[in-house]
Parts: C-alpha cells; structure tokens; sequence
C-alpha cells in the first residue's frame, strides 16, 4: 500500500467505486438476461417492459462510463433486433 496520505486515500476511493460499479454492471447484465429469457419464452409484452428497464440501465452505465457508448449502443441494438423478431 501506497506511504502518502493522498495515496492511501486514492486507494480507498477506487476500492468503494469499484465495488458501486461491480453492483450496477451485475445489475445491468441481469436486466439483459431476464430480457434474453422473455424473448426465449416468447412472451412480447414482458420483454418489451424489460427492455425498457434494460435499455435505461445500459444508458447509465455508459453514462457514468462503466462501459464504452459504442457497447452499449450494441448492446441496445441486439436487444432491440431480438424484440422486433418476436413482436411481429
């Protein structure tokens, strides 16, 4: 561990951020794969209600930059992609 304070305290805030991150980003790939297994199912109005969800949790994680944009606009597209082939 680092001798300076400023350091130490660095080390510190990393450690609490990457715990916050960790819990958003597993939040955000839950959200995914319940998306995934209402599609699955075949059932259109849960995915589309979890999409939603989903869409938004992607957004804010590149928005805080948790993940690159380019990523989550993939993310969104497949997802997206994957509803209209059962909404139809």
């Amino acid at each position: 561990m680092a001798n300076i304070k400023s350091a130490k305290k660095r080390v510190l805030t990393n450690e609490i951020s990457r715990v916050k991150h960790q819990a958003f980003k597993s939040s955000m790939r839950s959200a995914i794969k319940e998306f995934d297994k209402k599609v699955n199912n075949n059932d259109a109005e849960g995915a589309k209600e979890i999409f939603i969800l989903a869409s938004k949790k992607v957004d804010k994680a590149a928005s805080k930059n948790m993940i690159h944009s380019n990523a989550a606009n993939r993310a969104k597209s497949r997802m997206q992609k994957r509803l209209n082939t059962i909404a139809q």
